[in-house]
């Protein structure tokens, strides 16, 4: 898979035209849990051992039996998901910022304004990926931008560019989403009609195993 550059877009994404509402792809089949994505993105906004923006979660369920002729026999499985904010069509962080300090801007990336930010949490408290995050350093929310600096100069961001396997894409989230494999939700993640996720996976056979939490032994890690 090649990177082409990203197309430098003006317009109303702040108005929801999906024309303009960027977003991210995640082929889980080829995801290692590497991390690269994560720590690149770290290094790139300068987080130190802060909350990250984008995180990488392992998800692993299974168990082993012996077979009535004494060999062990699994159904071990594990996959992963890597995750930041999914620059949702209804962000509910928006919704409940009651500073307006939270806006989308013309690429649909949801953005912080730091100026305008109390740190009360609210966002961090009702965002169902979690995505906002509070910073001691700070004293406000901190979360991925999309790397708009990024984008508006016809780059993709940070953790896109630097997965080894190519896991991570972006792009117009229209184009990027068209395809019968993707899907908005895997294993235990939050259902997508409460905030419109612009996030689409192609799923691993792991993950299509694992429809339900009852599956998944490590929820404590997730």
């Amino acid at each position: 898979m090649t990177r082409a550059k990203m197309p430098i877009v003006s317009g109303a994404g702040s108005s929801g035209d999906p024309h303009h509402q960027f977003g991210f792809s995640f082929d889980q089949r080829r995801c290692t849990g590497c991390k690269t994505c994560e720590m690149a993105c770290r290094d790139y906004h300068d987080l130190g051992t802060g909350p990250a923006f984008r995180t990488v979660h392992e998800y692993a369920g299974g168990t082993w039996i012996q077979n009535d002729e004494g060999a062990w026999e699994h159904d071990v499985f594990a996959f992963y998901v890597s995750m930041s904010c999914n620059h949702c069509t209804n962000p509910v962080c928006l919704r409940f910022c009651a500073s307006d300090a939270i806006a989308k801007d013309d690429f649909g990336f949801v953005r912080v304004d730091a100026a305008r930010c109390t740190g009360c949490q609210v966002c961090a408290l009702s965002c169902p990926y979690h995505a906002p995050r509070f910073s001691e350093a700070s004293a406000h929310i901190e979360k991925c931008d999309g790397c708009f600096d990024r984008v508006a100069a016809g780059l993709g961001p940070i953790c896109v560019e630097a997965c080894p396997q190519r896991a991570l894409d972006f792009g117009i989230y229209d184009d990027i989403a068209d395809h019968p494999l993707m899907v908005e939700r895997v294993a235990t993640m939050p259902d997508p009609v409460i905030t419109q996720p612009n996030y689409a996976i192609e799923p691993c056979e792991a993950a299509l195993r694992a429809a339900d939490a009852v599956a998944l032994q490590n929820l404590g890690e997730i």
